[in-house]
């Protein structure tokens, strides 16, 4: 329930301008979703102006760390070598890898390769070579703001059927993109992405899935990509999420690895690719602020 403010009060968004000159309507039109029996968002996951300028500079060094992985990622490296240079970078640009210590996560970077669906952990074990795919999702703290973004890479010649893997998650991303505005639903990106990966021939993990972020590292509402439109919750100015569906080439279905409880496999052992963007709702339309 949204605490009740009389008209002439300060508004709750900490502008110091009246409420009904501020968020009232904003307010009325939420109330007007929750009727109609919709899941609408609390105040406390609508990011306000400072806020997002914040956020915005936290997703200005998540891109910039990960243009810094693409000029060095090649065959040979390790994915440990991904780390150090990843926590190299962060702590450069006065960032600090969201990732290291997260829930007893040991490394500053999740580096998922081929079957490897996410969270995979940087091993000096782990040697990238031709034909290789790897998604590196990168997170960063700056002065206090969360920022999330990953990207695909292929390392040297890769076949056919994992460039067409790549490629199709990326437009994944394009076509939920296209439906992210104010007053629609998450749902109406998730079957945008869904049906984009099952016109292809391909699946969407079920289990995962995106969620908000900003001023914590995962926030509501949790996102998925295998959702309908019309449901899930209504998108409104200021809301931050994150858009990271996982596609596999084969079945949907995953599994963990229970030795370190954190990387997580294709159950058919196929490839998997992942790109990740985290969005703004704006009053027009969105913003990518991290890619």
């Amino acid at each position: 329930m949204l605490n009740k403010l009389e008209r002439n009060d300060l508004c709750w968004c900490g502008s110091h301008i009246k409420y009904k000159k501020c968020h009232a309507d904003f307010d009325d039109k939420i109330e007007f979703y929750k009727m109609q029996g919709h899941a609408v968002p609390p105040r406390d996951i609508i990011k306000m102006p400072e806020q997002i300028v914040g956020i915005r500079e936290s997703g200005k060094i998540n891109i910039a760390i990960l243009d810094c992985i693409a000029k060095y990622i090649r065959a040979g490296l390790t994915t440990e070598d991904i780390n150090q240079l990843v926590y190299q970078k962060t702590i450069e640009l006065g960032g600090l890898p969201a990732q290291l210590g997260y829930n007893g996560f040991p490394k500053s970077v999740c580096t998922s390769v081929n079957e490897q669906v996410c969270h995979g952990i940087p091993s000096e074990n782990v040697v990238l070579r031709n034909g290789d795919i790897i998604n590196v999702d990168v997170s960063t703290i700056y002065k206090g703001y969360f920022s999330d973004s990953s990207r695909m890479f292929s390392i040297g010649d890769i076949d056919e059927g994992k460039r067409k893997l790549v490629r199709v998650a990326k437009e994944c991303i394009e076509y939920g993109l296209k439906q992210v505005r104010p007053w629609g639903f998450l749902g109406d990106m998730g079957q945008a992405v869904h049906e984009h990966a099952i016109k292809n021939g391909y699946s969407i993990v079920k289990d995962i899935g995106g969620h908000g972020i900003g001023l914590d590292f995962h926030e509501d509402p949790w996102v998925s990509f295998v959702s309908k439109k019309k449901t899930e919750m209504l998108m409104v100015p200021g809301m931050i999420f994150t858009i990271e569906p996982m596609v596999n080439m084969g079945t949907d279905k995953i599994c963990l690895d229970k030795q370190n409880g954190w990387a997580t496999y294709t159950k058919d052992g196929m490839p998997s690719a992942q790109w990740e963007v985290m969005v703004l709702v704006t009053d027009e339309g969105h913003e990518v602020l991290a890619y």
